[in-house]
């Protein structure tokens, strides 16, 4: 009695989590499904027309343009983010003044809003009295502002901003990794004669070989969605220099005053959101294959 007493207080407890998954997880992903093979824009009757959505987004090339810059992004604030995390965790690793208070600053942007962080670079990237074009000008480092949400520099914008705000998270991760290491190997090292730049190169990477995969898994994902600070910023322009996936699917739900769609497309939105978690899925599970396999020549 007291054995079927305690499951059923445990499947009680599990029951609002359950809900609430059904509720806003599964529901919303089989409402999608279903509507992507109609033509719904989110009042009045949805007429099915089968894959008609598909046909158009083939023929979309605003949505493929996003595509493209979707990966130069995220292709972008890897490059920068994963180097700079894993050099800004050895350094902090090491027994320096004051280094519990530099972890926390670096941290501390992981811990703020994306709208609020795209508000604060607007006022310092802004074209005409940007903070950062003011301090350019002052001390001649430029002659002449720089337009860094025009369409040459957007794109390269949004990367580091989105790499200020990554740096943290990700460092933070390698960090525990570090700690995980034992000393004794280093002192092995040193006896042997390893220098610092051997004991980073031999030691240090092959130990932090399984955190370096889940990091780099998790960057990938977030890199591929992310989104809020690009649409605060400059809502995918200029001239869809900066439209990346996800913000395009956001707004065939939710359009924006100033954006080229005037009304929700439920369906169409539908079917954009499908392929793109598909493109999103199938570069994880192809980078997943691809560690798995250096994984088993080690």
């Amino acid at each position: 009695m007291n054995r079927t007493r305690q499951i059923g207080f445990s499947y009680l407890f599990l029951f609002p989590s359950f809900l609430l998954t059904m509720v806003l997880g599964v529901y919303p992903i089989a409402w999608a499904i279903r509507y992507m093979f109609y033509d719904y824009k989110g009042f009045g009757e949805a007429s099915f027309i089968g894959f008609d959505n598909f046909r158009r987004l083939w023929q979309d090339t605003e949505y493929w343009h996003s595509v493209l810059n979707t990966f130069i992004y995220a292709g972008g604030k890897l490059i920068i983010t994963l180097p700079l995390c894993l050099v800004l965790a050895v350094i902090l690793n090491q027994k320096l003044r004051g280094r519990n208070w530099l972890r926390a600053i670096y941290f501390m942007p992981t811990i703020i809003s994306s709208s609020v962080m795209a508000v604060v670079f607007f006022i310092i990237f802004n074209s005409y009295n940007g903070i950062l074009n003011q301090y350019l000008l002052k001390f001649n480092i430029i002659s002449e502002r720089i337009d860094w949400l025009g369409p040459k520099n957007a794109l390269f914008t949004t990367i580091i901003i989105a790499v200020w705000g990554a740096v943290g998270n990700y460092m933070l991760l390698f960090l525990a990794g570090l700690q995980n290491i034992p000393n004794d190997v280093y002192e092995s090292s040193s006896l042997d004669g390893a220098n610092k730049w051997q004991q980073f190169w031999c030691l240090t990477i092959p130990m932090l070989g399984p955190v370096l995969q889940i990091v780099i898994m998790l960057a990938i994902i977030n890199s591929l969605k992310g989104y809020e600070s690009i649409m605060v910023l400059t809502e995918g322009g200029p001239v869809g220099k900066t439209e990346v996936m996800y913000l395009y699917v956001y707004k065939l739900f939710f359009p924006t005053p100033s954006g080229t769609l005037v009304d929700q497309q439920f369906g169409y939105g539908s079917a954009v959101g499908f392929v793109t978690a598909v493109i999103v899925g199938i570069i994880t599970l192809a980078y997943h294959a691809m560690s798995r396999r250096l994984n088993n020549l080690q």
